[in-house]
Formats: structure tokens, sequence, C-alpha cells
């Protein structure tokens, strides 16, 4: 954002970058390369020959010993003064540093710029160019330019700490990589309000404003900064020299959430994979993916902001190499999110965690990000959570990974639960994330988020009825206010499962609640052969309960309430709510169901009818036996028994009618013998 050119007060008293030696022994009007060979303009003959890598530097001794301790020590401790040959093989910076360093023993002028000085100021340590040879030696002034000019300016700051990452172990140990990054630490967390910007990836046209001419310049002329404005320099650097500065921005007490975002920025630019993750490829697509994508973006000869030199590398580099510097670059990345929750999203959470498991990060760093996945598991999505499993022979998806990541959830949840009188985070942030968290709207979140991952995984045949289980359990049952989505999922289980035993079918349906399905979802569920009967008759039983105590309750109701909230308007909006797969095939199961209640009334009506018929039957049969059973004497006993019971009146009357039958079986005696008989 920042840069300080060299026109600055302090830039001034260097010679604006410009080192020069005031005494040096040979005359000489510079340099000259000739193939691989550098030699001294002048006409006195070189003494001194000294290799640094494939190079080759013809000098003289007096300018080089005078200024260099290292030459001065390797002559005389040889106790051979005619020695005119000598290697530098682990000279830091190589040849270009070297020939900074000759060129300032002979006296020639030096430009001191962002890409050398890291790498000079290393090799005048090494060549041990103190002030004890003379004063103001090489290592003097590299040192107050660094100081003065570089850890002034944001762009240079991020440039030499760039250079730094082939200076290892000389620039961390001169201190540059700690004072770089506490530099750019400082100027990233200073208010950037009325401060001109441009960023330091945007071609060189766009002029870069000083920072220290610009400090005071009018906010309403200057373009507002966004927070974000130091994401873009930051990711170019190499993920170690990353890490220094973004944990030397946490120190300054910069915003979790600008530290987590930048982290994101980082992870795209050095990631490609992390971005381009198809959904449902399998762990072979995946490494494909990355090593292609590194390869293509190593090819790219712009520079575009950042340089992928870790990740990309060449094109005949090693895969292995790549998904080594990967790894590093997962696990550092791990080690430096910020604790608070939402500092990062969960989907890049999981999306880090995909590419984790794939290049084996360390365990322990796993556990770490599978915990904090837990502590935003309610904002994950089903397309982040479907993360192939890369162990052979096992199921498509890590369905053990997603149990975890619930146990994780539900860990925290009953943590922040159980202690809601105090915050759980020193951190006002912190403390705040967690009261979002522990919102009872969460659990039924992630209850409709595993029911849709167990719909998908539902699929794989190689998913056991035990692993299905057990993640449909994991749930308290508040967590569900309608299984409807669990019935989805059995139901997708049961189709891609056809050799399912009953009892297996019975244990799988244990998991859902019966009571908690909607009407449409009963009717769904009613006609579904897949079902064992005894779940079809409870749910059959429970549609009947529901049905029941809606019309109560509409009964009980006012009838001016009915005639603004009628059944029907009820039964729209559970429809409404219903997934779309249950809504398809209920308008024929429907029809099926009012066939089948008419035909069951039909039934009962014929039933009684033959009841009525067997029931006349069987009083004419009754009658006709009674009659087979009497006889003459018993009606003549009973006649007698009559006569015993009347009344005198009655007496009288039976008694003339006694005496004519008398006279009458007088007159005819032989006709009363032969009735008799």
């Amino acid at each position: 954002m920042w840069e300080s050119e060299s026109e600055s007060v302090r830039g001034r008293e260097y010679g604006n970058g410009v080192l020069s030696s005031s005494k040096h022994g040979v005359k000489t009007d510079g340099f000259e390369l000739r193939g691989q060979s550098w030699y001294v303009a002048t006409d006195v003959p070189s003494d001194l020959l000294v290799q640094v890598g494939d190079m080759n530097f013809h000098l003289h001794k007096y300018p080089m010993l005078s200024r260099c301790g290292k030459v001065n020590r390797l002559i005389y401790e040889s106790n051979n003064t005619e020695l005119n040959k000598i290697a530098f093989e682990d000279l830091p910076g190589g040849a270009e540093a070297f020939e900074l360093a000759a060129k300032f023993c002979y006296g020639i002028a030096v430009d001191l710029t962002a890409g050398n000085i890291s790498g000079l100021r290393c090799a005048a340590e090494y060549l041990e160019m103190t002030e004890d040879l003379e004063e103001g030696n090489l290592i003097f002034k590299t040192e107050a330019f660094l100081s003065y000019v570089v850890l002034s300016s944001w762009r240079d700051s991020i440039l030499v700490l760039k250079s730094c990452e082939k200076l290892s172990p000389w620039a961390e140990n001169l201190q540059i990589v700690r004072r770089c990054s506490e530099s750019i630490a400082w100027k990233a967390c200073a208010n950037p309000k009325g401060i001109k910007w441009a960023y330091t990836g945007k071609p060189s046209k766009v002029s870069s404003p000083k920072w220290n001419d610009l400090k005071e310049s009018s906010p309403s002329r200057s373009q507002p900064v966004p927070p974000d404005w130091w994401f873009e320099d930051v990711s170019i650097l190499r993920i170690d020299h990353f890490v220094r500065v973004v944990t030397a921005i946490k120190v300054k007490g910069m915003r979790f959430e600008l530290i987590g975002a930048s982290i994101m920025h980082y992870a795209a630019k050095w990631l490609p994979g992390l971005i381009k993750d198809g959904q449902g490829q399998g762990p072979a697509d995946d490494v494909m993916s990355i090593s292609s994508n590194s390869n293509s973006s190593c090819g790219s000869s712009s520079w575009k902001g950042g340089l992928h030199m870790i990740v990309a590398g060449t094109k005949d580099e090693n895969p292995s190499i790549q998904a080594k510097d990967q790894r590093m670059i997962i696990e550092s990345l791990i080690s430096i999110i910020p604790p608070q929750k939402d500092s990062v999203s969960c989907s890049f959470l999981l999306r880090l965690l995909r590419m984790a498991n794939m290049l084996k990060v360390a365990p322990a760093l796993v556990t770490e990000l599978e915990k904090r996945v837990g502590m935003q598991f309610e904002q994950a999505t089903l397309a982040d959570l479907l993360i192939p499993s890369y162990n052979k022979g096992e199921t498509m998806y890590d369905v053990d990974l997603v149990q975890r990541l619930l146990e994780h959830f539900l860990v925290q949840e009953q943590t922040e639960s159980s202690s809601p009188s105090r915050p759980p985070f020193s951190d006002k942030h912190m403390y705040e994330g967690a009261q979002r968290g522990n919102n009872p709207n969460a659990k039924m979140r992630v209850a409709r988020l595993v029911d849709s991952y167990l719909t998908e995984v539902s699929r794989d045949r190689n998913l056991s009825l035990t692993k299905f289980q057990v993640l449909a359990e994991a749930l308290p049952e508040s967590a569900r206010t309608c299984d409807d989505g669990l019935y989805r999922a059995i139901d997708s289980y049961l189709k891609a499962h056809p050799t399912l035993s009953e009892h297996e079918r019975k244990r799988l349906c244990r998991v859902m609640d019966c009571q908690k399905l909607s009407i449409d979802a009963c009717m769904h569920a009613a006609q579904n052969e897949r079902l064992p009967l005894r779940i079809v008759v409870q749910v059959l039983f429970s549609e009947q309960v529901k049905i029941s105590n809606a019309l109560a309750n509409s009964t009980l109701k006012d009838p001016a309430e009915a005639q603004y909230q009628p059944l029907i308007p009820n039964h729209k909006t559970l429809l409404e709510a219903t997934p779309q797969s249950f809504q398809e095939g209920w308008a024929a199961a429907k029809k099926d169901i009012n066939t089948l209640k008419f035909e069951l009334e039909s039934v009962k009506a014929k039933y009684l009818e033959l009841q009525n018929d067997m029931e006349n039957l069987q009083r004419q049969f009754d009658k006709l036996s009674k009659q087979k059973q009497t006889s003459a004497w018993t009606t003549g006993w009973k006649k007698l028994s009559k006569l015993t019971k009347m009344t005198p009146v009655e007496s009288q009357d039976m008694g003339h009618q006694m005496s004519n039958t008398a006279e009458q079986t007088r007159k005819a005696p032989r006709r009363w013998r032969n009735s008799i008989s």
C-alpha cells in the first residue's frame, strides 16, 4: 500500500541508495563479463581468482584484503602468501551479491534496492566486511539502508522479505525477517484513513504514494481504503514468512475477522485445489486436479501479484514434492487460524479438512481442525460435507468423519449450555460468537443437514446399516421437530439395499418417529411397499390420531375463528413445507385410500345384512325345534294347570262347558274312544 521512495530525508543521507568507497588501490572503469567470468577493467593484471558457484571473478588481492576479513583470514591462515585461488560455495546471495561486494571494494558505485539489499547484507556478513577493517564498511552501510529506508516503506519491506526466501538461515540470523515482519505488521494495523494507497501487485505505472509524505493528506481527496488492502501484498510471501507476518499482526491486536480473511485469501492463491474442487469427485480426481492446477499456474509468465514458487514448481517436478509443499502450507495455516469462532467460514474449514485428509496431514492438526468445524457446524452445507473417503475398500464418502464432526458439535453445545452465566472466552468477540452458536435453531439446522447427508450417502451400497443408524441417532430427539427428511433418507437406503431382511428393515425404521411425520409423508409411507408392515400400521394409526385431533380442535374453536382459520389452509401450509419428493405420487395415494375406505364401508354394510339374516334363521330354527318337542299329554297337563288357576266365574263357565261336553260324549261314546286310541 505505502511506498517510501529514496527521496525521503533519511534516504538522502545515504546517497539515494548509491554506495561507494572513497579508498581503493586499483583504478578501474568497472567490471566486464566474458562468458562465465568477471574481469576488472584495468591495466593491472589479476592476482586473485574467486569462484562463486559457476562464476569466476578475476580480482586483485589488495582491494579485497583491505575490506574483506574472510579473504584476509583465508590467505594468511593458509601460510601461503602466494595463494591466488579461493572458492566460496556457500556464499549467501550467490554470484550477484558477491559482484556488488567486489565492486564496493574497488570503490565502484553500487545501487542499493529492495531487491538486492538483503542478499548484499548477508554477503557482507559472510565476507566479514566489518568496521574493524575500514570505517563505513559494507555491513554498516547495508544495515543503515535497511533500517532507515527499507523498513520505513511498505512496498520495500514486502520485497525484502520476499527476497529473504533464498537466504536462509542468514536472513533469519541477521534479524532481517523479524524486522521486516514487524514493519509490515505495524503498517497493516495502522489507521489508513486519509492515506492514498495502491497495491504492490498492480502494474508499475500505478504510482505508489510515500509513507512519510502522505500521512497528512486530506481524507476527502484520497480514495477510501478497504480493510483488506494488505491481503494481496502479503499473499506473495512464502508460507513461513506469511506465518511470521500474521503472528506479528496478531500481537498488534488486529481484528480476528480480518486475520481469518487474510488466511483464506492466501489459501485461495497457494492451494488451487481448495477452490476448484468438483462436487462428487473421488480421491484420484482430487489428486489429479491439484497436480494439474499446480502445473498450469506455474506455466504463466506474468506475476499477477503473487509468485507460485512453492506449490507450483515446474512441470517436471515430482508430484510428491508438490504434495509435500502443500501439506506444509495446510499445516501452517491450521496453526495460525485465530481461535475465535467465525474467524473463518465453515465452508473454508471443511475444504481445508478435505485437503488435509487427502495429503495425510499430521493427525493432531486434523483433530484440531475437526474441532474448529464442530464449533460452527450449523453453518456447513451439504456440498462441503461430501468429503470422499481416501481409504480404499470403504464407503464412497467419509461417514466416520461426519460422525466425529457431529460429536464435536454436540460437545460444544453441551459445554456452552452448561455454563451460560459466564463467558467461556475472555475476548468479547469470542463470547459473542459463542452466544450466537448457543442457539436452539442450531441443532435444528444441523438435523436438517444430517438428514440431507444421510439421503445422499444412503445410495452407497457399501454403507453399513450400523453406520447409518449411529449417525441418524446421534442427535437428540428434540433436534427434529419433523422426521420427513429422515424418512426420505430411510426410503433411499431401502431402495439402494433391497436385500435387507425383515429384522434389518425394522431396525432401520426404529430411528424414525412416526408421530413426527407430516400428513403427506404418512400418506406416502402408507403405500410404501419397502417399509415393514408394522411400520405401515403405526403410520396409519398416527395419521388417524392426527386427523382426529385436527377435527377435535376444529370443533372446539369458536365459529367466528373457524371462519377465518379453516383447516384447509393449514393443510396447504404443511404441504408447502413438505419436500418435493414426498409430494410425488400422493395424489394417487389419496384416491387409493378413499377407494379402500369406500370398499371397507361396503363390506361393513354387507356384514350387517348377513348378520340380520343369520339372526332370523336362528329364530325360525328355534321355533321348529320347540314344536317337535311338545305332545298331547303335555298339552293336557297344561290345560289342567290352567283350570286350577281360574276364578269362580271362569270356573262356572268352564263347568257349563264341561257339562255340555259330557253330554256330547254320552251321546257319542265310540267317537271319544276312537280319539283316545
